[in-house]
This record gives C-alpha cells, structure tokens and sequence, in this order.
C-alpha cells in the first residue's frame, strides 16, 4: 500500500494497513450521513409493498400504517445482519441494504383474496413462515451454484437488475395514470431534473466528503425546491405517533394451505435469485470475491427475515438495488455505513413519526435520484461484461436472449396474465426470468455443451495470460 492510500480513504475511514475497505469503520458523523443517504434511498421502496399489498387485500388504514412500521422494522433487522453478520452464521458482511422484495407482492395478494382478502392473510403468513424455514434449510446448498455465476451470468443479471426498475422512478416522478400510462407534470419533472443536476454538479465540483454525500444533498436541494414550488407537504408528521411497534400476529395466528405455502417457497426461490445477483454486484463494486459460505450467510438472511415477518405480518426482504447503484456511485464500501442504515431503519419501525417526515419526501425528488441509481446498477452490469470474452462462442447470443426475455415483463407485466399463477411469480419478474435464462444458457453452451468450456475458466486464464485469443474470422479457431 502506498503512503498516499495510506493518507487518503475514499470511505473516510481513519487509515488502516490491512483491512479490507468494506471492513473500515468511518468517523462517527461521517457514519451518521452516509447512513441516512443510504436510508433516504432506499425508503420510498421500502414502504411501497405496504401499500400496494394493503388496499389490494382490504387493510383499513391504520393496519396499513401497522405494515409499514412492521416492514420498516424488519428491514432494520435484516439490514444490520447482512451488513454487520452474526457470528460465522448469517450476515453477507457486505454494505446490502436489506427491505422489502417486490416479488411478494402478487401471491400475497393472490392469496389473500383467494381465503377472504383481510381473513386470508394468516394463511398468507403461515406460508410465510414455512417458506422461510425452507429458505434457512436451502441456502447453503444453494450458496453452492456460485461457481456458476460467472461474469458472463452475473453481468447480465446485474444489468437487468438497472433496466427492469426502470418504471419505479418514473411513478414517482409521474404518478398520474392516463389511459393506463403515467403522465408527467412539466414541474415534476423539473424537480426531478433539479436532482440529477445537482448530483452531477456535486459530483463534478467537489471531491471528499461534499462528493460522497452528492445524493443527499441534492434531496435536500430538491425538497426546498419542492417546498417553494408548493409541493412538499410534512402535514402528516403532526398526526403520526411517537412510538409505535409490531404486534405479534395481528391478523390471527398462521394457518397452513398446500397451495399457499407452494406458491411462497418459490418465492423464497426467486428471491435468492434476485440476492445472489445483488450481492455479487456489491461485491463487484467493492472489490470482493464472495464464497459460496459468504453467500450462504446472505441468504439464509433473507429466509431469517421472512421468518420474522410471518409473526410480525411484515414481508420477506431482499438486497435493495437502488443501494447497490448508490455503492457504486459514492465509492463509500464500508458495511459499517450501512449498519448504520439498518440501525435507523430500526428506530423508524418503532419510531412512526420519525419515519412520517422521511416517507412525505416529494416522490419526483426521490424519483430522481432513483433514476441515477438504477442507471449505475446497469453501468456495473456493462462493467462486469466487459470481462467477457465473446469472441469465437456464443456468449453475445446469450446475453441478447437473457435480456430480451428479461425485458418482456418490464415492458409489459401484464403480458403473462392468462399463464398459470406459479409461472407467474416467476417470470413476471425481470429478474428471476433473466437468470433462469442466463443460468441455463451458460451452462449449455459454456458448462456441458459439446464444445462447452468453462466461461469463469477460460476468463481466469485470459486474466492470467495463459491464454491468447484469436481475432473473429481467425481460420485457427479456438484459443491456442
């Protein structure tokens, strides 16, 4: 290490010869503010399965208010597993923001309604249950597959990752719905904008600390912009209550159905296909290889949380992909700052006024950010492309099917509608299809195909120039 990297720390830690970048613990205000940017990014998805789920099962008002804080506690608690890890037992040890995943959203509401809307949720959170100790059971066997992620598959995952969340930020910035498309207000679309700028400016002006909070600042510059513009209303903060916590099967307790806890075991599949990908990308960005042990730790987080939902009617959470774009794009690794996160995110679930003024940010400030950071996830996924070789195989045409599958419900998700539910859940989600099509494709044409070799080993040997690739059109064919 040189004295340079000695004296300076992107991360603001204080200088450490030895340890690892993601294992320095910066200076208590810089833990403090980078926390709560990673909080501020993170928080509009993590309440929106709340209130999506609540209405569509017919949740009252206050219940929906109970699901929010109850997800937001959960979400402290498996944030700070993952990023501080228990033991040699759970926690990724990587900076992974931890909340609720999307994928849920469709079976708990199938579900639900299926068994009488509000009188089917504990058959919803008895599944929850199950499928949570299944996923304890399953992720170290399926930590194992790792070896089979290489760059080629983890790239392009990461890549639909960026592009499939797309839609997110633009209904907030647009949340007006016309004719089944959002419409933007121009002033929302300003304030959005004012965001981007002002990210851009902060990033390009300044270096240190004043550059490593740019995404926070400009919230802060979008909101009093938001407020003199008329649209930034904190009324709600006067009504919400000091303290407040989960009760413990509000809904009644669980009940078990065959169909029900079916449908949430593959569930908990799928979100270990969306957390492998998350977690290898903050690994990419931080320069850390994961091991199937590291990964399994993660996962079985994943599965612990959907365990404590299930009595706290919370919701299964996975990696957060908006914090993942903020990892790449402030170049802050220490697992510490996200600690941090987990640990506010915590006091929010117990705290509901407190999270009252975080959740009444205008949606285009916050829309705009979001935009930035799923953006630099599809940039990290380029990234890690750009270590393939794709030159004499057929790497390009997997890349091209992975994501033009990946992308069919992204662009339209209804497009799968009269398909059976259960192929539903898994490849209405972006995601989940893209690495089943990636995994499968990979290991066809690089694994155990005729000519199959290994896509991670022939990328080692080029990386450790023992192998020489010919140019396309080489009349040699193959490496030599």
């Amino acid at each position: 290490m040189s004295s340079q990297e000695t004296l300076t720390r992107p991360d603001g830690a204080a200088p450490s010869t030895g340890i690892h970048p993601v294992d320095r613990v910066p200076p208590l205000h810089k833990l403090l503010v980078f926390g709560v940017q990673h909080l501020a990014i993170m928080y509009a998805g993590a309440v929106a399965v709340p209130l999506i789920v609540g209405p569509a099962v017919g949740l009252k008002s206050a219940q929906i208010a109970a699901l929010v804080s109850a997800d937001l506690l959960v979400s402290g608690i498996a944030t700070i597993i993952q990023s501080a890890g228990i033991s040699n037992i759970l926690g990724v040890r990587l900076p992974v923001v931890a909340g609720a995943t999307f994928t849920v959203l469709n079976p708990m509401i199938i579900i639900a309604n299926q068994y009488g809307g509000v009188k089917g949720l504990p058959y919803v959170y008895g599944a929850m249950m199950v499928s949570g100790v299944l996923g304890l059971i399953l992720a170290k066997p399926f930590s194992m597959i790792i070896r089979f992620f290489p760059p080629l598959v983890a790239g392009t995952v990461i890549c639909i990752i960026g592009l499939s969340l797309g839609g997110a930020d633009i209904s907030l910035i647009a949340p007006t719905v016309v004719n089944g498309a959002n419409v933007a207000e121009v002033s929302n679309v300003v304030l959005a904008g004012i965001v981007v700028l002002s990210i851009i400016l902060i990033s390009r002006l300044f270096t240190g600390f004043v550059s490593q909070v740019a995404v926070l600042l400009s919230i802060v510059i979008g909101t009093i912009a938001a407020a003199i513009m008329g649209k930034a209303d904190f009324s709600n903060v006067a009504h919400a209550a000091w303290f407040g916590g989960p009760e413990i099967f509000r809904f009644g307790a669980p009940k078990f159905a065959a169909a029900a806890i079916i449908t949430m075991c593959i569930v908990m599949l799928v979100t270990f296909t969306e957390s492998t990908a998350d977690m290898l990308a903050v690994g990419e960005m931080v320069d850390k290889d994961l091991s199937p042990n590291d990964l399994a730790r993660g996962l079985g987080t994943d599965a612990l949380s959907a365990f404590i939902a299930s009595f706290t009617n919370s919701f299964p959470d996975t990696a957060f992909a908006e914090n993942v774009g903020l990892v790449g794009l402030t170049g802050i690794r220490s697992r510490w700052v996200v600690t941090t996160c987990g640990t506010f995110l915590l006091l929010l679930g117990l705290i509901p006024k407190v999270g009252q003024v975080v959740a009444d940010l205008p949606g285009p400030v916050i829309g705009g950010a979001a935009t930035i950071m799923f953006s630099m996830v599809t940039a990290v996924g380029i990234q890690t492309l750009h270590k393939v070789n794709f030159r004499n195989n057929h790497n390009l045409l997997i890349v091209a099917v992975s994501l033009a599958v990946g992308l069919i419900p992204a662009f339209d998700p209804s497009f799968y509608d009269k398909f059976p539910k259960n192929f539903q859940v898994i490849f209405g989600s972006s995601i989940t299809a893209t690495v089943i099509i990636v995994f499968v494709l990979n290991l066809v044409f690089n694994e155990f195909g005729p000519d199959a070799q290994s896509e991670s080993a022939v990328q080692l040997a080029v990386d450790e120039g023992a192998v020489v690739l010919p140019e396309i059109g080489d009349p040699g064919g193959g490496a030599h």
